[in-house]
């Protein structure tokens, strides 16, 4: 059967736990911001305006020329555009903190995303998959809203983002003793859940996921290393450049697919991107983190 034609098994109770794991991702991410992260706009506007642009002008672009050049059936591309059209992940400011970068900066971008999401998700997946006929007939025929997306993008995103930030402004001890079992808890609950649908699906997985991984892999390299070209275009410090590119390259996945089986029916070739792409962003996000920390290990040694 083509991949196109293919959607996953998942029934509406799953749906709805999908949702509320999303939510509690995000509730226990936004227990680490405060309005002071989005206050250092202000005072690092360019490092800000291009870590956003990479996220959201760039990626979108490169993948939309990635789908052009390599023609992978139209469930793919769309589920790469989506991909690319989602947030930063909810990981990339510990991975900036271990590839010392910025993390101050890849905070500010992962909360300015998030809230930009509301608007920039449904508008940047209708513009760039509008661009590529194949993916723009597959949105045309599941007759997406964009503003019904953006409703379920603000209150997936946006309200566990304001719960979260509002226990920390206002009872802070708690936030304190909330952070470290809600981040474990949320990624052992979301990485629980993807294991429990590819277990559902796996047959369909295995079958597909050799199509997937080469693009997923080629997407999410463009992903890293366009970050950190933009960044060093942009005469910005090192660190600096360092969560740029992790911010580009790790992206809002589990979004990705929450949007994909409420607005698409869990097509295919759409839900094998996301899961992977949740999978792999992890593998390589650590790996270039390593890097970091090496070359950075590696030039004390020459200067000593």
């Amino acid at each position: 059967m083509p991949l196109d034609d293919v959607t996953l098994n998942f029934n509406p109770s799953g749906l709805m736990l999908l949702n509320a794991v999303l939510a509690i991702v995000m509730f226990g991410v936004a227990l680490d911001l405060s309005v002071a992260d989005f206050r250092r706009v202000a005072k690092a506007p360019r490092a800000l305006a291009l870590g956003f642009a990479s996220q959201f002008v760039f990626l979108p672009a490169a993948t939309l020329l990635l789908v052009i050049v390599t023609a992978p059936p139209p469930s793919i591309a769309l589920g790469l555009i989506l991909v690319a059209a989602c947030p930063g992940g909810n990981i990339s400011n510990f991975l900036t903190h271990r590839a010392e970068g910025n993390t101050a900066l890849s905070v500010s971008l992962t909360a300015i995303s998030t809230v930009a999401a509301v608007f920039m998700t449904p508008f940047s997946l209708a513009f760039w998959a509008g661009l590529h006929a194949p993916a723009a007939e597959l949105v045309r025929e599941t007759n997406v809203s964009v503003l019904d997306m953006g409703f379920t993008v603000g209150v997936l995103l946006v309200l566990p983002l304001g719960a979260g930030m509002a226990i920390n402004a206002r009872v802070p001890r708690v936030a304190a003793r909330m952070r470290g079992p809600m981040r474990i808890v949320s990624l052992l609950v979301f990485a629980g859940f993807v294991a429990g649908a590819l277990a559902a699906n796996w047959a369909i997985f295995i079958a597909y996921v050799g199509m997937v991984f080469v693009l997923v892999l080629v997407h999410n390299a463009v992903a890293l290393a366009g970050g950190y070209v933009i960044a060093a275009g942009g005469g910005l410090a090192e660190a600096d450049r360092r969560a740029i590119s992790i911010e580009t390259g790790i992206q809002n996945s589990g979004l990705g697919l929450v949007l994909i089986f409420n607005f698409f029916g869990g097509l295919g070739g759409m839900a094998i991107v996301a899961a992977w792409w949740g999978v792999w962003h992890i593998v390589s996000g650590l790996a270039v983190a390593e890097l970091f920390r090496r070359r950075n290990k590696a030039e004390l040694a020459a200067t000593v």
